[in-house]
């Protein structure tokens, strides 16, 4: 079976990063190992990569409330890093507890490999454009998102640009990076390094981050906070999360960093969403994966969660959707290839063990 050394390291990892389950739209509970409690037949449960869900005016608040109040149908959420919500549906599938699964690539990619979900195309969706989704209607992009960094803006005024200034001895103790094979930000972060610097450099320039390295995280999501109070100066992340937490986060730049040619550049790093196979809840799940992608929905993703819909034929307006466009003005996108990246991220994570010595 495929990705050995990153069930291994998410074997080490899951049950504390998932003991805490949030409750939108008025569910019911979870067990104490993060496990969602046996719910009715009105109830949909979302297993999901953090970043949506960050406080009563998050995304996730605004569109499920939204959602329970037209139909009725209550929604739990289970969320996590990316790998480790996907390793939970995994051990699960005897006894499957996850209704749909929202996770980053190449994630979603692997749990569609794995058998774990099962094809569906919401309606709405041929909106969204083909590449962003799976043409079996296995999973389909959710939230449009890029990769970046953060700097504690009071302490560290001047972002880093370049690759190369992260390994400023300043930054020793400071600098923390989400481990790459358990969560979604981090494993974009390698394959950008990848993409910008080249494999052979970039291995070579996480072989020397490491004595900047605070030293894992699990979730890219519990590093903005570290930021904010300027336990860390620098860490990665993502525009979509960190400008939803820059609302209560006050200290939190987001940044990009420069490659050789001197542009800025990231990495396309989606929400994906598909439903899971043997859904306890699949008909409500349905309806949720359909309401997803109406106009309202689609719409909140800017308002709400900082975010870019899915749809191409929905264009926020308002401060937050320009607001936006100035952090990713200039900024060069890559697109790259997540089903080779699935194929071969055992490879890749592999050689990033093996230069930062890590498991």
């Amino acid at each position: 079976m495929a990705n050995f050394r990153i069930q291994a390291r998410l074997a080490l990892t899951l049950g504390a990063s998932l003991s805490i389950a949030t409750l939108t739209g008025c569910a019911g509970s979870a067990t104490a190992d993060g496990t969602p409690a046996s719910g009715d037949s009105d109830t949909v449960t979302v297993y999901t990569a953090d970043g949506l869900n960050d406080g009563d005016n998050s995304y996730y608040a605004q569109v499920f409330a939204a959602f329970t109040a037209e139909t009725g149908i209550k929604v739990q959420v289970v969320e996590g890093g990316s790998g480790e919500v996907l390793q939970r549906v995994n051990q699960e599938s005897s006894n499957t507890q996850a209704d749909l699964l929202v996770t980053l690539p190449p994630f979603i990619q692997i749990a569609d490999e794995d058998g774990l979900l099962t094809p569906y195309q919401p309606a709405g969706t041929e909106n969204v454009p083909a590449e962003d989704k799976d043409a079996d209607g296995a999973y389909t992009t959710l939230v449009n998102n890029y990769i970046g960094f953060i700097h504690n803006t009071a302490e560290a005024a001047d972002a880093p640009e370049s690759w190369q200034d992260l390994l400023d001895p300043a930054y020793q103790g400071k600098l923390q990076y989400s481990t790459p094979g358990i969560a979604g930000d981090g494993t974009a972060m390698l394959m950008l390094a990848r993409e910008v610097l080249g494999a052979d450099k970039a291995y070579t320039f996480f072989g020397e981050l490491q004595k900047n390295n605070v030293g894992p995280s699990d979730s890219t999501g519990q590093l903005a906070a570290k930021v904010d109070k300027g336990e860390l100066l620098i860490a990665n992340g993502d525009v979509q999360m960190n400008f939803a937490q820059s609302a209560t986060m006050p200290n939190l730049g987001i940044f990009f960093l420069k490659g050789d040619d001197g542009i800025p550049t990231t990495l396309s790093v989606p929400y994906t969403v598909g439903l899971v196979a043997n859904a306890p809840h699949e008909d409500a799940a349905k309806k949720l994966l359909d309401y997803l992608y109406t106009d309202d929905a689609q719409a909140l993703i800017t308002t709400s969660g900082g975010g870019f819909p899915a749809r191409t034929d929905i264009t926020p307006a308002g401060d937050v959707a320009e607001e936006l466009a100035a952090i990713m003005d200039g900024v060069t996108v890559l697109h790259p290839d997540w089903d080779d990246i699935a194929t071969n991220l055992d490879d890749y994570i592999g050689e990033w063990n093996t230069v930062t010595g890590t498991l």
